[in-house]
C-alpha cells in the first residue's frame, strides 16, 4: 500500500509538471508583450535576427516591460518567435525522434559548469533547455551574459497554452544564419506533443514566448540534473520557476506606448566568452534555406 501510495504521488508530480497550465498574471504579461507591436530604441538588446533561414531579420531580443529585469524573444507587429528543435547533446533515454535531425552536434553550450553537478552534458530528450545568445563570425552576435543571464538559468517558455520551465543550456553558433527561436527536443515535446516535434519537424507559428531571467539566484539550486525523464527534471526547478514568473504581469506589463527605460546592462562575466564548443543550428527542416539576409540589423553588435 505504501508503494502504491508513493507510486501514485510521483505519478501526480509527474503529471502536474508536464501540463502546468499558464497562470493569469504570465498569461497578462503574454498578450501585453505580442500586442506592443516590435520592439525598438533603448528596448531592444539586440535585433536583425532570422527565426527562420529565409525569413527576415526582424527578431531581436527585448527587454520591454521587464524593468531591466531579463529579456525575451520578440518578432515584428503581435509575432513572438517560433520553436525549432535542438538535439544536441547527450541522446540517451529517448525514442528515437531525435534520429531524422540533419544538424545534431554532440555537445552543448556549458558542458564545464554540468561537470560542476555530476552530469557530462545535457540531455535532448530529457533537459527541456532553450537555445540563447549568438556567437561567431557573423553579423549581429548577442551575449545573454553581458544583460546579466547565467549559464544554466531558469527561462521560462509560454507554448501551446501552457508554461514549461526550461534553463539556458545552448547557444547559436555561426555554422548559418543568424537565428533566434530554439529549445531541446524535450521542451517542444512538453509544448506539442510526441507527435508534433521530431529533430526534423518543429512548431512553426511565432507564438512562443521566451523569458530569461537575470542573476545567480536564477539558477536552481536543487535541480536533479542527472534525472532521467522530462518530466523529474522540470518538476526539480518548478518552485524556482513559479518564483520567477510571480512578477510578471504586475505593474510592469508591456505597453505600446514608446518606453523611456533605460537598457539594461549587467558587468556579469561581461567580457567572458560563451566557450568554443557551441555549434550552430540551421533550422534546415524549415520552408526551404534563405540564400542570404537582408542586412538590415536594428542595432549595433552587443558583443
Amino acid at each position: 500500500m505504501l508503494y502504491k501510495s508513493v507510486a501514485v504521488a510521483s505519478l501526480l508530480l509527474a503529471t502536474q509538471a508536464a501540463a502546468r497550465d499558464v497562470p493569469a498574471n504570465v498569461k497578462e504579461f503574454y498578450n501585453s508583450v505580442k500586442n506592443a507591436g516590435t520592439c525598438s530604441g533603448k528596448d531592444l538588446l539586440q535585433g536583425g535576427f532570422h527565426d527562420t533561414d529565409d525569413g527576415p531579420t526582424k527578431y531581436g531580443y527585448c527587454q520591454k516591460g521587464l524593468n531591466g529585469k531579463g529579456f525575451y524573444l520578440k518578432g515584428p507587429g503581435n509575432q513572438l518567435v517560433n520553436m525549432d528543435i535542438d538535439c544536441d547533446g547527450k541522446q540517451t533515454h529517448g525514442d528515437g525522434r531525435c534520429g531524422s535531425s540533419k544538424d545534431t552536434q554532440g555537445e552543448t553550450a556549458f558542458k564545464d559548469e554540468l561537470k560542476k553537478y555530476g552530469i557530462s552534458d545535457l540531455n535532448a530528450y530529457v533537459h527541456p533547455y532553450v537555445v540563447l545568445g549568438n556567437e561567431g563570425n557573423y553579423h549581429p552576435t548577442f551575449n545573454p551574459r553581458k544583460h546579466g543571464i547565467e549559464p544554466l538559468s531558469v527561462v521560462a517558455v509560454v507554448c501551446g497554452d501552457k508554461l514549461v520551465y526550461g534553463i539556458w543550456g545552448d547557444t547559436n553558433g555561426d555554422d548559418g544564419k543568424p537565428l533566434v527561436g530554439e529549445a531541446s527536443l524535450a521542451t517542444g515535446t512538453a509544448c506539442f506533443g510526441k507527435s508534433a516535434v521530431n529533430g526534423d519537424k518543429a512548431h512553426d507559428e511565432k507564438d512562443v514566448l521566451y523569458v530569461a531571467f537575470p542573476g545567480k539566484d536564477a539558477v536552481p539550486k536543487n535541480a536533479k540534473w542527472d534525472a532521467t525523464s522530462y518530466e523529474e527534471f522540470e518538476a526539480s526547478i518548478a518552485e524556482l520557476g513559479d518564483k520567477l514568473v510571480a512578477g510578471l504581469g504586475k505593474g510592469g506589463s508591456v505597453s505600446a506606448t514608446p518606453s523611456t527605460e533605460k537598457g539594461h546592462h549587467s558587468t556579469t562575466r561581461s567580457d567572458e566568452s560563451t566557450h568554443t564548443s557551441h555549434k550552430g543550428h540551421h533550422k534546415g527542416h524549415h520552408k526551404g534555406h534563405g540564400k542570404g539576409r537582408n542586412g538590415n540589423s536594428e542595432e549595433e553588435d552587443d558583443n
